[in-house]
């Protein structure tokens, strides 16, 4: 007689989606992020680079393909921040028990910002 095994039926979970955009936004923040801290907050201020007039980022912002460029780098640092925010309170905090409203919180957030995000870009 053949082996039989019993099918247990799979929960499907949306955690791969979650752990997608965290891991995007980390290389995101980890490559984008520091390039940008370094021209805006060391090498315009002590003289480095010289700044970029209004008409510069005028028109480096009236381009949308780098207004999505920025609204990637934004959103996808505000889920990294979301999935790291939401395991520091499970694993720091000890608030597995409440695992639906924090995670609703803390994605909930990221999801806002973005849209505030998109939305400012947009109006620009």
């Amino acid at each position: 007689m053949p082996h039989q095994t019993s099918l247990k039926t799979v929960k499907r979970s949306n955690e791969p989606f979650w752990w997608a955009l965290f891991s995007a936004g980390g290389v995101i923040a980890a490559l984008c992020v520091p390039v940008l801290l370094f021209m805006t907050g060391l090498a315009i201020p002590l003289g480095w680079m010289d700044a970029p007039g209004y008409e510069a980022m005028y028109t480096l912002f009236e381009n949308p393909l780098s207004r999505l460029v920025i609204l990637v780098i934004v959103s996808l640092s505000a889920f990294h921040w979301a999935h790291r925010f939401r395991f520091t309170l499970y694993d720091g905090l000890h608030l597995k028990h409440l695992n639906a409203p924090v995670a609703f919180f803390c994605y909930g957030c990221a999801i806002l910002f973005s849209a505030y995000a998109a939305y400012s870009l947009y109006s620009f």
